[in-house]
């Protein structure tokens, strides 16, 4: 009887591995560095730029988990009222004499608990879509924000508190130094453990996973509580950065963290994607809203430019993927 060899790991290819989408954000955070250098001479500053990523980090934390949820085939666009919620119940809990500690643990419980509610809808009404879900959520948290503290602001933290979003270590924003540590715990999470070789075989096929042994729904859960748990930090920070809160912040942080994420070349159609392509966009997209608006371009035309890199993006993972399938 004849033996039959099967392959199980594809051969290294020189030419796969320099046409990865990964190498081109890499050119484009360059070209974006000598354009901004080019056009502003403020640009070119270590300790400038250094500064400049206080200005977008925030919502960086909502989009290493939101990588997860896309990579399952997913999208969760409550991000944004979760941290208005989460912000809001903050500061009316220690502006009513509880402890700051104690409001800053449950500003990261009512993010946690936003999420498990996402994630156990998502997974008990199959029927409907995470974006139907997600956005009938939003709508909630945003609404529940507006009962608890109408339209009204609300402040008055302890000075200490503004050490989260712009207190240094070392000279290194404290802001990128905890985010340069989560974005690592994160990659690693996602490449090198089973949970996330679980990430991945449900986003490429969620029956057959579920077939070959993985909770799919237990999983769901997880990552979605995860995303709210995380999308609370980010409230920390934002709240930190303006010394107060109102119910109406972090409106269009659910669009910026999914821009970040699928023009890091995460597929929105599940099970494909890497982190390192999510860090690369997220400074992509910060580094080009601070260098424009250091020569005052309009935001309007910062949006423009950052939709016309996702189409590009979309454009090139479908021509990709098409290739991909003319080869088999």
């Amino acid at each position: 009887m004849s033996s039959v060899n099967i392959q199980t790991e594809k051969k290294f290819s020189l030419q796969t591995f320099f046409f990865q989408w990964e190498w081109l954000l890499l050119l484009i955070f360059v070209m974006i560095n000598i354009i901004n250098a080019h056009l502003s001479p403020y640009y070119l500053n270590t300790f400038t730029l250094l500064d400049a990523t206080m200005g977008f980090l925030d919502k960086a934390f909502i989009a290493l988990p939101m990588a997860f949820v896309i990579i399952f085939g997913d999208i969760d666009i409550s991000v944004g009222s979760t941290v208005a919620l989460s912000s809001v119940v903050m500061a009316v809990l220690y502006n009513a004499g509880v402890p700051m500690y104690l409001a800053m643990l449950a500003c990261l419980s009512v993010g946690l608990i936003c999420g498990f509610i996402n994630g156990i809808l998502i997974v008990k009404f199959k029927e409907l879509s995470a974006i139907i879900v997600t956005l009938s959520t939003m709508i909630l948290y945003r609404g529940i924000a507006y009962i608890i503290l109408e339209n009204q602001a609300a402040g008055g933290f302890p000075q200490w508190f503004s050490f989260l979003g712009w207190g240094y270590i070392k000279g290194i924003p404290f802001i990128l130094a905890l985010f340069a540590v989560t974005a690592l715990v994160f990659a690693f999470l996602l490449h090198k453990t089973t949970f996330g070789r679980k990430v991945y075989a449900i986003g490429n096929n969620a029956v057959a996973s579920r077939f070959s042994g993985v909770k799919v729904d237990k999983m769901k859960v997880i990552v979605f509580t995860l995303t709210g748990f995380m999308t609370a930090v980010a409230s920390l920070f934002l709240t930190s950065k303006m010394g107060s809160t109102r119910p109406n912040i972090a409106s269009g942080y659910e669009l910026d963290a999914i821009a970040m994420v699928v023009l890091g070349g995460v597929s929105t159609s599940g099970g494909k994607g890497r982190m390192i392509g999510v860090i690369l966009s997220i400074f992509i997209v910060g580094l080009l809203r601070y260098g424009l608006g250091l020569i005052n371009v309009s935001s309007q035309i910062v949006l423009i430019i950052i939709g016309l890199l996702l189409i590009v993006s979309v454009m090139i993972s479908s021509l990709n993927i098409r290739m991909g399938k003319s080869k088999e």
